[in-house]
């Protein structure tokens, strides 16, 4: 069982920058691929970035690529999204995934994640 819980979102203006720590329980969270995903209201959760179990291999949807930057520190079973340059179109409820054993060909897959936490709201004023 993992647990993961989400802080540092806020209320940030166009252009400006937000780091979203996931902390994670557990013994096991270097076994552990990690996600974030984002829902903004209206739309369906999406996939926003990756990470492999040991910070080796990295994914990005490509809206986000040259802004957002995934990150992991096994040691204090944290892992990070940094968002610089933030538009209002990134303003969603944020949240930090972590799945056994996904393939990087669904890393992408909203099923292919067993934990989920509770969620940090991330608003982009224009």
């Amino acid at each position: 069982q993992v647990q993961l819980v989400e802080s540092g979102g806020g209320l940030v203006q166009a252009g400006g920058s937000l780091r979203l720590s996931c902390a994670a329980s557990g013994r096991t969270f270097n076994s552990y691929t990690m996600g974030w995903f984002r829902q903004a209201p209206g739309k369906e959760r999406e996939f926003v970035v990756g990470i492999s179990w040991n910070g080796g291999s990295t994914y990005y949807k490509d809206a986000v690529k040259g802004r957002f930057t995934i990150s992991r520190d096994n040691a204090k079973n944290t892992v990070y999204l940094q968002m610089n340059s933030l538009k209002p179109e990134d303003t969603a409820v944020y949240y930090c995934a972590a799945g056994l054993g996904v393939h990087p060909g669904i890393v992408t897959r909203y099923s292919a994640y067993d934990y989920w936490g509770q969620g940090t709201q991330v608003t982009v004023s224009s």
